[in-house]
Protein backbone atom coordinates (compact mmCIF):
# COMPACT_ATOMS: atom_id res chain seq x y z
CA UNK A 1 0.00 0.00 0.00
CA UNK A 2 2.83 2.31 1.20
CA UNK A 3 4.85 1.88 -2.54
CA UNK A 4 0.97 2.44 -4.36
CA UNK A 5 0.90 5.86 -2.87
CA UNK A 6 4.51 7.02 -3.01
CA UNK A 7 3.83 6.00 -6.96
CA UNK A 8 1.00 8.01 -6.80
CA UNK A 9 2.47 10.99 -5.39
CA UNK A 10 5.30 11.07 -7.28
CA UNK A 11 2.87 10.88 -10.47
CA UNK A 12 1.00 13.85 -8.99
CA UNK A 13 4.57 15.88 -7.95
CA UNK A 14 6.02 15.11 -11.75
CA UNK A 15 3.28 16.64 -13.12
CA UNK A 16 3.04 19.78 -11.18
CA UNK A 17 6.49 20.17 -11.84
CA UNK A 18 6.11 19.74 -15.68
CA UNK A 19 3.70 21.83 -15.87
CA UNK A 20 5.20 24.64 -13.52
CA UNK A 21 8.81 24.27 -13.72
CA UNK A 22 9.31 23.14 -17.28
CA UNK A 23 6.24 25.07 -19.41
CA UNK A 24 6.86 28.70 -20.24
CA UNK A 25 5.19 31.53 -17.92
CA UNK A 26 2.09 33.12 -19.51
CA UNK A 27 2.72 36.37 -17.44
CA UNK A 28 2.83 38.77 -19.37
CA UNK A 29 6.23 41.03 -18.95
CA UNK A 30 6.22 45.00 -18.32
CA UNK A 31 4.76 46.87 -20.86
CA UNK A 32 8.11 49.03 -22.33
CA UNK A 33 8.70 51.34 -25.30
CA UNK A 34 10.18 49.19 -28.11
CA UNK A 35 10.77 45.62 -28.16
CA UNK A 36 12.04 43.63 -24.51
CA UNK A 37 14.63 41.80 -25.71
CA UNK A 38 13.30 38.58 -23.62
CA UNK A 39 16.24 38.75 -21.14
CA UNK A 40 13.39 38.41 -18.65
CA UNK A 41 11.42 35.94 -19.87
CA UNK A 42 11.61 32.34 -18.06
CA UNK A 43 14.00 29.83 -19.43
CA UNK A 44 12.09 26.50 -21.33
CA UNK A 45 13.38 23.25 -20.86
CA UNK A 46 15.87 23.20 -23.91
CA UNK A 47 17.71 26.27 -22.80
CA UNK A 48 15.11 28.89 -25.24
CA UNK A 49 13.43 31.59 -23.84
CA UNK A 50 9.33 33.09 -24.19
CA UNK A 51 8.86 35.26 -27.11
CA UNK A 52 9.65 38.83 -25.76
CA UNK A 53 7.11 41.24 -24.92
CA UNK A 54 6.68 44.28 -27.11
CA UNK A 55 5.28 47.43 -27.02
CA UNK A 56 5.28 50.09 -29.56
CA UNK A 57 3.81 53.58 -29.51
CA UNK A 58 2.17 55.01 -32.49
CA UNK A 59 1.22 58.60 -33.41
CA UNK A 60 -1.58 58.65 -35.88
CA UNK A 61 -2.36 61.38 -38.06
CA UNK A 62 -5.92 61.00 -38.23
CA UNK A 63 -8.63 61.18 -35.07
CA UNK A 64 -9.39 57.33 -34.37
CA UNK A 65 -13.02 58.19 -35.16
CA UNK A 66 -12.53 59.48 -38.71
CA UNK A 67 -13.90 56.84 -41.05
CA UNK A 68 -11.31 54.86 -43.02
CA UNK A 69 -8.26 56.97 -42.09
CA UNK A 70 -8.11 56.82 -38.54
CA UNK A 71 -10.36 53.91 -37.52
CA UNK A 72 -7.97 52.02 -40.35
CA UNK A 73 -5.02 52.80 -37.71
CA UNK A 74 -7.51 51.92 -34.78
CA UNK A 75 -8.13 48.63 -36.25
CA UNK A 76 -4.46 47.91 -36.16
CA UNK A 77 -3.69 48.30 -32.23
CA UNK A 78 -6.95 45.56 -32.12
CA UNK A 79 -5.99 43.18 -34.39
CA UNK A 80 -1.86 42.77 -33.28
CA UNK A 81 -2.88 42.81 -29.70
CA UNK A 82 -5.64 40.05 -30.63
CA UNK A 83 -3.59 38.29 -33.01
CA UNK A 84 -0.60 38.00 -30.12
CA UNK A 85 -2.49 37.79 -27.49
CA UNK A 86 -1.78 40.43 -26.10
CA UNK A 87 1.95 39.98 -26.22
CA UNK A 88 2.25 42.78 -29.05
CA UNK A 89 1.04 46.23 -28.43
CA UNK A 90 1.11 48.62 -30.87
CA UNK A 91 -0.61 51.51 -28.92
CA UNK A 92 -2.85 54.12 -31.03
CA UNK A 93 -1.87 58.03 -29.91
CA UNK A 94 -4.05 60.66 -31.24
CA UNK A 95 -2.95 63.69 -33.37
CA UNK A 96 -1.15 65.68 -31.21
CA UNK A 97 -0.79 63.54 -28.31
CA UNK A 98 2.93 62.48 -28.77
CA UNK A 99 3.83 64.43 -31.61
CA UNK A 100 1.50 67.05 -34.45
CA UNK A 101 0.50 65.21 -37.29
CA UNK A 102 2.87 66.54 -39.88
CA UNK A 103 6.00 65.45 -37.10
CA UNK A 104 5.71 61.82 -37.70
CA UNK A 105 8.30 61.72 -40.05
CA UNK A 106 11.21 62.93 -37.98
CA UNK A 107 9.44 61.90 -34.48
CA UNK A 108 9.82 58.16 -35.93
CA UNK A 109 13.13 58.55 -37.92
CA UNK A 110 14.90 59.94 -34.25
CA UNK A 111 12.89 56.71 -32.46
CA UNK A 112 11.13 59.68 -30.32
CA UNK A 113 8.27 57.68 -31.27
CA UNK A 114 8.38 54.27 -32.07
CA UNK A 115 5.97 53.98 -34.70
CA UNK A 116 3.25 56.06 -36.68
CA UNK A 117 0.04 56.13 -38.82
CA UNK A 118 0.04 58.32 -41.81
CA UNK A 119 0.29 58.82 -45.84
CA UNK A 120 3.47 59.09 -47.45
CA UNK A 121 1.93 62.19 -49.55
CA UNK A 122 2.65 64.17 -46.64
CA UNK A 123 6.41 64.08 -46.94
CA UNK A 124 6.61 65.19 -50.04
CA UNK A 125 9.09 68.14 -48.84
CA UNK A 126 11.40 65.80 -47.40
CA UNK A 127 11.70 62.86 -50.06
CA UNK A 128 9.62 64.50 -53.32
CA UNK A 129 9.12 60.67 -54.90
CA UNK A 130 6.97 59.12 -51.43
CA UNK A 131 3.93 61.28 -52.84
CA UNK A 132 3.79 58.27 -56.01
CA UNK A 133 3.41 55.71 -53.05
CA UNK A 134 0.35 57.57 -51.93
CA UNK A 135 -1.72 58.86 -54.85
CA UNK A 136 -1.87 59.19 -58.51
CA UNK A 137 -3.58 61.87 -59.89
CA UNK A 138 -5.55 60.23 -63.24
CA UNK A 139 -3.51 57.10 -61.77
CA UNK A 140 -4.40 53.70 -61.23
CA UNK A 141 -7.02 52.34 -59.66
CA UNK A 142 -6.69 49.89 -56.32
CA UNK A 143 -6.21 46.93 -58.34
CA UNK A 144 -3.53 48.05 -60.61
CA UNK A 145 -1.85 49.89 -57.62
CA UNK A 146 -1.38 46.99 -55.12
CA UNK A 147 -0.44 45.00 -58.51
CA UNK A 148 2.62 47.78 -59.33
CA UNK A 149 3.54 47.97 -55.09
CA UNK A 150 3.61 44.34 -54.55
CA UNK A 151 5.06 42.73 -57.73
CA UNK A 152 6.48 45.47 -60.09
CA UNK A 153 8.83 46.28 -57.30
CA UNK A 154 6.74 49.21 -56.08
CA UNK A 155 7.47 48.29 -52.75
CA UNK A 156 11.25 47.16 -52.67
CA UNK A 157 11.78 50.98 -53.52
CA UNK A 158 9.16 52.52 -51.07
CA UNK A 159 10.86 50.64 -48.48
CA UNK A 160 14.32 51.82 -49.91
CA UNK A 161 13.28 55.24 -49.65
CA UNK A 162 12.31 55.23 -46.06
CA UNK A 163 15.47 53.01 -45.37
CA UNK A 164 17.28 56.03 -45.87
CA UNK A 165 15.60 57.64 -42.94
CA UNK A 166 16.25 55.18 -40.13
CA UNK A 167 12.39 54.26 -40.98
CA UNK A 168 11.28 50.89 -42.06
CA UNK A 169 7.79 51.77 -44.02
CA UNK A 170 4.75 49.20 -44.74
CA UNK A 171 1.80 49.92 -46.67
CA UNK A 172 -0.83 49.44 -44.18
CA UNK A 173 -4.05 50.79 -45.26
CA UNK A 174 -6.44 51.65 -48.34
CA UNK A 175 -8.98 54.40 -49.29
CA UNK A 176 -11.00 53.66 -52.26
CA UNK A 177 -11.83 56.43 -54.26
CA UNK A 178 -12.39 59.94 -52.97
CA UNK A 179 -14.86 63.33 -53.44
CA UNK A 180 -12.46 65.89 -55.41
CA UNK A 181 -13.76 68.78 -53.44
CA UNK A 182 -16.32 70.84 -51.65
CA UNK A 183 -17.15 74.28 -52.75
CA UNK A 184 -19.31 77.26 -51.46
CA UNK A 185 -20.51 77.70 -54.62
CA UNK A 186 -21.02 75.90 -58.39
CA UNK A 187 -17.95 75.81 -60.71
CA UNK A 188 -19.09 76.22 -63.95
CA UNK A 189 -15.31 77.20 -65.88
CA UNK A 190 -12.01 77.24 -65.10
CA UNK A 191 -12.23 81.02 -64.04
CA UNK A 192 -14.14 80.07 -61.31
CA UNK A 193 -11.54 77.82 -59.63
CA UNK A 194 -8.87 81.03 -60.18
CA UNK A 195 -7.96 83.10 -56.79
CA UNK A 196 -9.70 80.25 -54.74
CA UNK A 197 -7.99 79.09 -51.28
CA UNK A 198 -8.14 75.28 -51.15
CA UNK A 199 -6.93 72.54 -48.95
CA UNK A 200 -5.36 70.15 -51.46
CA UNK A 201 -3.70 66.97 -50.86
CA UNK A 202 -0.40 65.61 -52.53
CA UNK A 203 0.29 66.00 -56.20
CA UNK A 204 -3.17 66.81 -56.68
CA UNK A 205 -2.28 70.17 -55.16
CA UNK A 206 0.21 70.89 -57.52
CA UNK A 207 -2.34 70.07 -60.23
CA UNK A 208 -4.94 72.90 -58.61
CA UNK A 209 -1.87 75.41 -58.42
CA UNK A 210 -1.09 75.18 -62.23
CA UNK A 211 -4.81 76.11 -62.48
CA UNK A 212 -4.52 79.47 -60.54
CA UNK A 213 -5.73 77.91 -56.89
CA UNK A 214 -3.90 79.22 -54.10
CA UNK A 215 -3.52 75.44 -52.29
CA UNK A 216 -2.38 74.31 -48.78
CA UNK A 217 -2.38 71.05 -46.56
CA UNK A 218 -4.24 71.25 -43.21
CA UNK A 219 -4.56 67.96 -41.30
CA UNK A 220 -7.71 66.96 -41.06
CA UNK A 221 -8.89 68.46 -37.30
CA UNK A 222 -8.11 71.62 -39.06
CA UNK A 223 -10.06 71.59 -42.25
CA UNK A 224 -13.50 72.47 -40.83
CA UNK A 225 -12.41 75.52 -38.39
CA UNK A 226 -10.31 76.39 -41.65
CA UNK A 227 -13.79 76.80 -43.87
CA UNK A 228 -15.83 77.99 -40.98
CA UNK A 229 -14.15 81.08 -40.42
CA UNK A 230 -13.21 81.74 -44.04
CA UNK A 231 -8.88 80.85 -43.83
CA UNK A 232 -9.63 78.51 -46.96
CA UNK A 233 -12.68 78.92 -49.34
CA UNK A 234 -12.97 75.42 -50.34
CA UNK A 235 -11.44 71.76 -49.85
CA UNK A 236 -10.97 68.54 -50.39
CA UNK A 237 -10.49 65.37 -47.91
CA UNK A 238 -11.28 61.96 -48.56
CA UNK A 239 -14.34 60.20 -49.22
CA UNK A 240 -17.97 60.75 -48.66
CA UNK A 241 -18.54 58.85 -45.52
CA UNK A 242 -15.49 60.38 -44.45
CA UNK A 243 -16.52 64.02 -45.72
CA UNK A 244 -19.78 63.81 -43.69
CA UNK A 245 -17.84 62.72 -40.80
CA UNK A 246 -16.16 65.82 -40.54
CA UNK A 247 -19.38 67.75 -41.30
CA UNK A 248 -18.40 69.87 -44.09
CA UNK A 249 -21.59 70.23 -45.10
CA UNK A 250 -22.31 72.75 -43.16
CA UNK A 251 -20.18 74.93 -44.53
CA UNK A 252 -20.07 73.86 -48.13
CA UNK A 253 -22.76 72.19 -50.58
CA UNK A 254 -21.27 71.89 -54.05
CA UNK A 255 -20.06 68.42 -53.58
CA UNK A 256 -17.67 67.47 -56.58
CA UNK A 257 -17.08 64.18 -58.13
CA UNK A 258 -14.71 61.93 -59.29
CA UNK A 259 -11.82 62.43 -57.43
CA UNK A 260 -9.16 62.76 -60.18
CA UNK A 261 -6.36 63.28 -58.04
CA UNK A 262 -6.85 60.15 -55.77
CA UNK A 263 -8.72 57.20 -57.08
CA UNK A 264 -6.77 55.23 -54.65
CA UNK A 265 -5.01 56.12 -51.61
CA UNK A 266 -2.52 53.71 -49.73
CA UNK A 267 -1.88 54.68 -46.31
CA UNK A 268 1.40 53.62 -44.16
CA UNK A 269 2.48 52.59 -41.08
CA UNK A 270 6.32 53.51 -40.31
CA UNK A 271 8.39 51.98 -37.74
CA UNK A 272 11.53 53.21 -36.45
CA UNK A 273 14.29 51.11 -38.13
CA UNK A 274 16.20 50.36 -34.79
CA UNK A 275 12.42 49.21 -33.45
CA UNK A 276 11.86 47.13 -36.55
CA UNK A 277 15.31 45.09 -36.41
CA UNK A 278 15.15 44.47 -32.83
CA UNK A 279 11.48 42.47 -33.80
CA UNK A 280 11.64 38.76 -33.73
CA UNK A 281 11.53 37.23 -37.31
CA UNK A 282 7.89 35.96 -36.55
CA UNK A 283 6.77 39.48 -35.25
CA UNK A 284 7.68 41.09 -38.22
CA UNK A 285 5.42 38.85 -39.96
CA UNK A 286 2.77 39.88 -37.38
CA UNK A 287 2.88 43.46 -38.40
CA UNK A 288 3.38 42.76 -42.20
CA UNK A 289 0.17 40.13 -42.11
CA UNK A 290 -1.73 42.99 -40.26
CA UNK A 291 -0.95 45.74 -42.77
CA UNK A 292 -1.98 43.53 -45.26
CA UNK A 293 -5.23 42.61 -44.23
CA UNK A 294 -5.95 46.01 -43.02
CA UNK A 295 -5.61 46.67 -47.01
CA UNK A 296 -8.35 44.30 -47.99
CA UNK A 297 -10.87 45.52 -45.02
CA UNK A 298 -9.66 49.12 -46.45
CA UNK A 299 -11.18 48.04 -50.24
CA UNK A 300 -14.22 46.24 -49.05
CA UNK A 301 -15.35 49.00 -46.09
CA UNK A 302 -14.88 51.72 -48.66
CA UNK A 303 -16.56 50.40 -51.31
CA UNK A 304 -19.44 49.33 -49.04
CA UNK A 305 -20.07 52.59 -47.33
CA UNK A 306 -20.24 55.34 -49.63
CA UNK A 307 -23.85 55.13 -51.15
CA UNK A 308 -25.59 55.53 -47.67
CA UNK A 309 -23.32 58.79 -47.16
CA UNK A 310 -24.33 59.90 -50.22
CA UNK A 311 -28.08 59.73 -49.64
CA UNK A 312 -27.03 61.43 -46.44
CA UNK A 313 -25.39 63.88 -47.73
CA UNK A 314 -28.44 64.65 -50.49
CA UNK A 315 -30.76 64.14 -47.33
CA UNK A 316 -28.45 67.31 -45.86
CA UNK A 317 -29.34 69.40 -48.81
CA UNK A 318 -26.08 68.52 -50.82
CA UNK A 319 -25.71 69.10 -54.59
CA UNK A 320 -23.64 66.30 -55.58
CA UNK A 321 -22.01 67.52 -59.21
CA UNK A 322 -19.64 65.38 -61.56
CA UNK A 323 -16.96 68.10 -63.37
CA UNK A 324 -17.76 68.30 -66.97
CA UNK A 325 -15.28 67.14 -69.19
CA UNK A 326 -13.56 70.17 -70.52
CA UNK A 327 -12.29 70.99 -66.84
CA UNK A 328 -11.18 67.18 -66.50
CA UNK A 329 -9.46 67.58 -69.30
CA UNK A 330 -7.49 70.52 -68.67
CA UNK A 331 -6.94 68.65 -64.69
CA UNK A 332 -4.77 66.11 -67.14
CA UNK A 333 -3.62 68.64 -68.79
CA UNK A 334 -2.20 70.48 -66.10
CA UNK A 335 -1.11 66.50 -64.41
CA UNK A 336 1.27 66.03 -67.57
CA UNK A 337 3.02 69.57 -66.75
CA UNK A 338 3.28 68.38 -63.00
CA UNK A 339 4.89 65.36 -63.90
CA UNK A 340 7.17 66.35 -66.07
CA UNK A 341 8.58 68.67 -63.94
CA UNK A 342 8.94 66.96 -61.09
CA UNK A 343 10.90 64.21 -63.06
CA UNK A 344 12.83 67.10 -64.15
CA UNK A 345 13.65 67.98 -60.65
CA UNK A 346 14.05 65.00 -58.90
CA UNK A 347 15.81 61.30 -59.81
CA UNK A 348 14.05 59.56 -57.22
CA UNK A 349 11.04 60.49 -58.53
CA UNK A 350 12.24 59.93 -62.01
CA UNK A 351 12.82 56.60 -60.99
CA UNK A 352 9.44 55.37 -59.43
CA UNK A 353 7.94 57.25 -62.50
CA UNK A 354 9.17 55.36 -64.54
CA UNK A 355 8.79 52.04 -63.28
CA UNK A 356 4.95 52.74 -62.10
CA UNK A 357 4.84 53.78 -66.15
CA UNK A 358 6.04 51.18 -67.59
CA UNK A 359 4.22 48.28 -65.69
CA UNK A 360 1.11 49.79 -66.07
CA UNK A 361 1.68 49.72 -70.02
CA UNK A 362 2.34 46.11 -69.64
CA UNK A 363 -0.85 45.94 -67.95
CA UNK A 364 -3.10 47.98 -70.30
CA UNK A 365 -3.03 44.51 -72.28
CA UNK A 366 -4.86 42.63 -69.49
CA UNK A 367 -6.91 45.31 -68.59
CA UNK A 368 -8.06 46.14 -72.37
CA UNK A 369 -8.97 42.18 -72.76
CA UNK A 370 -10.29 41.31 -68.96
CA UNK A 371 -12.38 44.50 -68.23
CA UNK A 372 -15.11 45.58 -69.30
CA UNK A 373 -15.19 49.25 -70.30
Amino acid sequence: MRSLISGAVGLVLGALIGLYGLAPSSRPAPATGGADSGDSADSTAGGGRAAPTVHFKMASAYPGELVQSGTRCRALEREIAAVSDGRVRLQFFEPGALVPAFEIFDAVSSGAVDAGCSVSGFWAGKIAALQIFAAIPFGPEHGEFLAWIYYGGGEEMFRELYARHNIHGMHCGLVTPEASGWFRTEITTLEDLKGLKMRFFGLGAKVMDKLGVSTQLLAAGDIFPALELGTIDATEYSTPAADLKLGLYQVAKHYYFPGWHQPATLGELLINMDRWRALTAADKALFEMACSDNIRRGIAEGEAIQFQALADLEARGVILHKWPPEILDAFRAAWDQVVAEEVARDADFARAWASLSAFRKRYKLWSALAYIP
